[in-house]
């Protein structure tokens, strides 16, 4: 979606939108619409919408009027992007291709304004590169958002926060592309196109490397595979010359069979997206940097394919990551903490980060404690898991902390290696965390984030459609602008 602004409305564009505060009747509308309003019970709640049909300057148009809701600071911006977004979902197939946004007499602020773009941006963004039958009906018509009525500083404003739309987009793409298209070194060269010329620089790992390395605990999962294996890293140097960075690390894992620990074939196909980790760390990298934060930041991703083959590592095999810790590998289905553990330790090696955020879909057990409302933050450090919380409370990326503690530890220690990787059925998110804190150094501080239940939804949220939603990125950008950038 392309967005402009604008001095006056484009005479062909005949689909009108203002934006209005709950009970609020705004100035100016013509009669009989503003009695539809009544009848229609429209009270401009945050993503209530009502159109209809006005005369003005001889022309007919398509006015439509998106609610805002209450004007509590705490909720502004949420609702701003809900208004945005519920014109973007109502009239993307409407067969018009430009929508005329005037938001002269709104009373929103330029961060404000740059919310209501950014729901129609995100809501917006459909994947239809592989459907080739749809109805005219059926395909997205609007492509143009041109704003009129802007408020003072509203296209600054917006001209940062398209760089995190892009970042959601390219996120969702990654999440979205099937594994026969999206594996291992593809996801590598797409990240390579994006970041041309940005300024960052990308560092690969291949197998051979990997192998001189000792990363033991990655490319074991990737054995069964006729896919290499690799770990990507982004690096954006923003901040002060030498400072350590702060580093996200992503799980990628673009396909996920269970590999000899299979898993059940109904639902199997959702397993495309088990590289949501390093999706969100690549969007956000790519936002971070499209906006040129002021902050000395790496993304490292871990990217693997598990497959069930004679090679595959079977349960009850020993390997040795790289850190030089071995794990028993109990169940080849618990495969994300095996590629984090060397994805995390070289992180640390290589980069030497003031602080770790690692992402990951790594556990069914987050989805049976939290849903699909809230990812699980699980931190050594009580400063680190509050700004996440905060950042996520403003961005909809929305996270819960869950403990971890000695007594959890001692739940994946095995008989025969430094650990398993595993501890039974109870507390499957927390002994998952506990396994990968093994893996950071004393001192550093460090937060897990789980995002197995937010990176696919079944149903249309806040600023998305069924499918892909971008979690992540968001919460990164604002991250880091609050406490890096502040």
């Amino acid at each position: 979606m392309h967005i402009q602004f604008s001095q006056s409305r484009p005479q062909v564009a005949r689909l009108v939108a203002q934006v209005t505060d709950k009970d609020k009747v705004p100035a100016g509308l013509e009669k009989p619409f503003a009695e539809g309003m009544e009848a229609a019970r429209f009270k401009g709640k945050a993503g209530q919408v009502f159109d209809g049909f006005v005369e003005r300057d001889g022309q007919v148009l398509r006015l439509a009027l998106a609610g805002l809701g209450d004007k509590s600071d705490e909720v502004r911006l949420a609702n701003c992007e809900k208004a945005g977004a519920a014109l973007a979902a109502k009239y993307q197939s409407s067969g018009d291709e430009e929508l005329v946004l005037d938001l002269a007499d709104s009373g929103l602020t330029a961060e404000q304004a740059a919310s209501v773009l950014l729901g129609l941006r995100l809501r917006n963004w459909r994947y239809d590169v592989y459907r080739t039958k749809m109805k005219d009906e059926q395909k997205i018509t609007l492509a143009t958002v041109t704003v009129i009525g802007a408020p003072e500083g509203s296209e600054a404003a917006w001209d940062d926060m398209a760089h995190v739309a892009e970042g959601v987009e390219f996120t969702r793409v990654l999440i979205t592309e099937p594994a026969n298209i999206l594996y291992p070194e593809s996801f590598v060269e797409r990240c390579r196109e994006r970041f041309e010329g940005t300024g960052a620089e990308l560092i690969v790992l291949d197998e051979a490397q990997m192998e001189e390395l000792g990363m033991g605990s990655l490319l074991g999962v990737g054995l069964g595979s006729e896919r290499e294996s690799r770990i990507l890293a982004i690096r954006w140097d923003g901040g002060e010359p030498g400072a350590a960075p702060t580093a996200f690390v992503g799980k990628g894992v673009t396909f996920d069979t269970g590999g000899i620990s299979i898993k059940p074939g109904p639902g199997m196909e959702d397993m495309k997206w088990d590289m949501g980790g390093a999706g969100a760390v690549a969007g956000a990298m790519l936002a971070l940097v499209g906006r040129k934060a002021k902050a000395n930041l790496v993304g490292v991703v871990g990217l693997v394919e598990n497959m069930p083959d004679g090679k595959a590592q079977r349960p009850g095999d020993v390997v040795t990551s790289m850190s030089g810790q071995t794990i028993e590998v109990l169940n080849t289905d618990a495969e994300g903490r095996l590629v984090l553990a060397d994805a995390l330790h070289w992180t640390q090696e290589e980069f030497k980060p003031a602080r770790i955020l690692d992402f990951a879909t790594l556990t069914g057990a987050m989805i049976i404690a939290l849903g699909h409302e809230f990812a699980g933050v699980f931190s050594n450090d009580d400063a680190l898991a509050s700004q996440l919380h905060d950042a996520g409370e403003v961005t909809g990326d929305r996270n819960w902390r869950l403990p971890i503690g000695p007594a959890y530890d001692k739940l994946i220690n095995s008989p025969i290696a430094d650990m398993k990787n595993i501890g039974g059925r109870a507390a499957g998110s927390i002994t998952a965390a506990q396994f990968l804190q093994r893996f950071i150094a004393d001192g550093t501080p460090w937060a897990h984030v789980d995002v197995a239940g937010m990176v696919w939804s079944d149903k249309p949220g806040r600023t998305w459609g069924k499918g892909a939603t971008g979690y992540g990125v968001r919460l990164l950008d604002r991250f880091v602008r609050d406490t890096l950038e502040g």
